[in-house]
């Protein structure tokens, strides 16, 4: 397998490198690899998984790089260790994604569950109370497809829908008015990833965040959809969205069937999609449970006494 990475500074490389190619050097007898610097490119070759791992390497230290930081000898042996770490942690539902330095990873069996599914299926919906990590692990897996290169584009969508409140008019342009309803999103996102690569990423249309409105007419390929909130879509709409699935796409869909803000007597999308399309192939519903709130512990108690 071959392997080329584009460097993101190219100007940084002998930092990148090390003395005399040094840590390029430590890579390939790690890894079993051959590697190639010419320009503002790295090229990796060796077995798929190798140079898997490899690039896993260099991306993390180009990060660093990015971030000011020095990369000393013990710095790559510790990203190449990290990636064994990693490789024992997949078993557990782990994630290539960090937050504060943390690897993701299911923290109860309904959200070890909710990963395979995610990893495994096309289409996956998720239900279930605040808290349960529905959205987070939705984006983080989204994030874990981008990086290993299994997926072209992120696409977060959520219904512009009040939740029981009438805010009127809002001051802006449309980006601005829609912003408030597609916050959630981008706080998952802004956890997990840098704000210049989030920003360049959108610069360059391989993230997109937008009401769902926004989706008609549309076809994407090769990308990772997700549908937060879906319990405020109609079935109309719900139709509509799960049809913009293009070739090589995974559609994600979240909700909580228990804070709907749909009108009265109007049925949710979220409830009339799960009764039509039960059993169908390449398609998994996952319900997550009380057990399987991680926020405060006070949340776990709250879902359960408004339960009763």
């Amino acid at each position: 397998m071959e392997l080329t990475i584009p460097l993101e500074e190219p100007q940084k490389a002998a930092a990148l490198f090390g003395p005399g190619d040094k840590h390029l050097r430590t890579l390939r007898d790690a890894f079993g690899v051959q590697l190639f610097a010419r320009g503002s490119q790295i090229k990796i070759t060796g077995s798929p998984k190798s140079v898997t791992r490899v690039a896993e390497v260099l991306n993390q230290l180009q990060r660093d790089v990015r971030r000011g930081k020095s990369i000393t000898s013990t710095h790559v042996a510790d990203a190449v260790g990290m990636i064994s770490a990693k490789e024992e942690s997949q078993g557990r539902g782990a994630l290539d994604v960090y937050v504060g330095g943390q690897l993701i990873q299911a923290k109860t069996s309904g959200q070890k569950t909710y990963i395979e599914s995610m990893m495994r299926d096309d289409i996956v919906f998720c239900t279930g109370p605040a808290g349960t990590g529905k959205t987070y692990l939705a984006v983080a897996v989204a994030v874990h497809m981008l990086k290993h290169r299994k997926a072209k584009r992120l696409v977060l969508v959520r219904p512009a829908v009040e939740a029981g409140e009438k805010l009127g008019f809002l001051p802006g342009d449309m980006q601005a008015k829609v912003n408030p309803y597609l916050r959630p999103l981008f706080d998952a996102l802004h956890d997990m990833m840098d704000y210049d690569q989030i920003r360049r990423f959108m610069t360059n249309d391989l993230i997109e965040v937008i009401p769902l409105a926004f989706m008609r007419g549309r076809t994407l390929n090769d990308s990772v959809i997700i549908l937060d909130e879906a319990q405020n879509t109609t079935p109309a709409q719900m139709l509509m969205f799960l049809t913009r699935m293009g070739n090589g796409s995974k559609v994600i869909v979240t909700g909580d069937g228990s804070q709907t803000d749909l009108e009265k007597g109007q049925r949710s999308g979220l409830t009339d999609a799960l009764g039509r399309l039960g059993g169908l192939r390449g398609l998994s519903a996952v319900e997550l449970e009380t057990q399987d709130i991680v926020r405060h512990p006070l949340v776990q108690n709250i879902v359960t006494a408004y339960g009763e």
